[in-house]
């Protein structure tokens, strides 16, 4: 089996920020410092309802800007004024591990978020208290993988990076680490 190259983010996690946050936190163990544990990108379509269509070019772009590809979501219940049945395909979810996930948030980071419009940073409110954190995106154009000729519509999408981190604090410092832009936060 042909060895693969490691993504840049891994190496510097290894190389520099897994030391830094063991000696920031005092722990005795480098296994015990905090690290990216996995990252799932969901994209809610409350349109497919309508246009069952709409999943399929959710589908495409969702694959386009992962590399892998999603699973669809179906609604648990049945709610009769959104016009939903139980069972009916209502999103898109993907979970990255390893490499693919820090080749995703690479891309994320350096190259999708500078594409925002007015982007100042990341709301710091996206922490869940268990060191994990869930960033809103309007709109999924701003990924350069999607092909802007074959978008009927702009969607939203939420990427959610998953930690190893016990508290916010050693979340958010291990993500300020691999480069998140964290609003008011140097």
């Amino acid at each position: 089996m042909a060895e693969t190259a490691k993504p840049r983010l891994a190496e510097l996690y290894d190389k520099e920020i897994r030391a830094a946050l063991r000696e920031k936190f005092g722990y005795s163990s480098s296994m015990g410092v905090p690290k990216l544990e996995k990252v799932v990108i969901n994209m809610g379509l409350g349109e497919a309802v309508a246009n069952p269509k709409a999943i399929d070019s959710a589908v495409e772009d969702i694959t386009a800007i992962s590399g892998q590809k999603p699973v669809v979501t179906k609604a648990r219940k049945s709610i009769a004024n959104f016009k939903l049945r139980e069972g009916m395909p209502i999103g898109v979810s993907v979970t990255l591990r390893q490499n693919r996930m820090y080749e995703f948030l690479d891309r994320f980071v350096s190259v999708a978020l500078p594409r925002v419009r007015d982007f100042r940073g990341l709301n710091p409110k996206g922490f869940d208290g268990r060191g994990n954190y869930t960033a809103g995106v309007r709109e999924h154009i701003i990924f350069p993988e999607v092909d802007l000729d074959k978008v009927e519509r702009a969607r939203g999408l939420s990427v959610t990076l998953a930690t190893t981190a016990s508290n916010d604090e050693q979340g958010r410092a291990l993500l300020m680490a691999l480069g998140l832009p964290i609003r008011g936060e140097r």
